[in-house]
């Protein structure tokens, strides 16, 4: 299974992630399992490294805030993420990698 899908019924692509919070900087650190990993500069605590993370994608993949949810496992640290827009989200997805 790969960690990211694009969904041509919903316009959104989705994205399995695994996200370690505390970190020095917000970055991609690679594949962890069949998850993407996230290292995100903000502590799990109130949810801060949420809203980091939303921070992070959106401006990573260029794309409004307001385009990028949490679908599952707001409080885990495995999520599936949802951003809405077209299809070439994927190729941005790929200059993150």
């Amino acid at each position: 299974m790969s960690w990211h899908r694009y969904d041509p019924a919903r316009k959104c692509l989705i994205l399995t992630l695994h996200v370690q919070p505390h970190a020095r900087k917000s970055e991609v650190a690679g594949l962890y399992g069949d998850a993407l990993k996230v290292r995100i500069a903000a502590p799990a605590a109130d949810n801060l490294a949420n809203a980091e993370l939303i921070d992070f994608l959106s401006e990573a993949l260029d794309v409004p805030k307001s385009s990028v949810s949490i679908r599952h496992g707001a409080t885990a640290r495995r999520k599936v993420i949802q951003i809405s827009g077209g299809p070439d989200l994927g190729a941005r997805l790929d200059q993150l990698k």
